[in-house]
């Protein structure tokens, strides 16, 4: 197939690079340590044996994580190709 200027598997290797960069970036985000909370460090509600076992380090409760992620804010892609007018100048 026809590429252009892109070497064959050029789309490939972008992906895998992506996909690369994007776990290194959750590899390297910081995890709980020490020993996990028996009430939760916002609400102050029991966090549930289970959990505390399951997760260690913990520190809130699971109603509290939902809220949080629930304010999660999707961060931006890495545009690695550039768009075609881009290129064209």
């Amino acid at each position: 197939m026809a590429g252009g200027w892109a070497k064959d598997g050029a789309v490939s290797e972008q992906i895998e690079a992506s996909i690369s960069d994007e776990l290194a970036r959750l590899k390297a985000r910081k995890q709980p340590v020490g020993a996990s909370l028996t009430h939760c460090a916002e609400c102050e509600e029991p966090i549930p044996l289970a959990r505390r076992e399951a997760v260690p380090g913990v520190k809130l409760c699971i109603e509290c994580v939902r809220e949080r992620d629930a304010r999660f804010q999707a961060r931006g892609g890495i545009n690695r190709r550039g768009s075609k007018d881009s290129q064209l100048k």
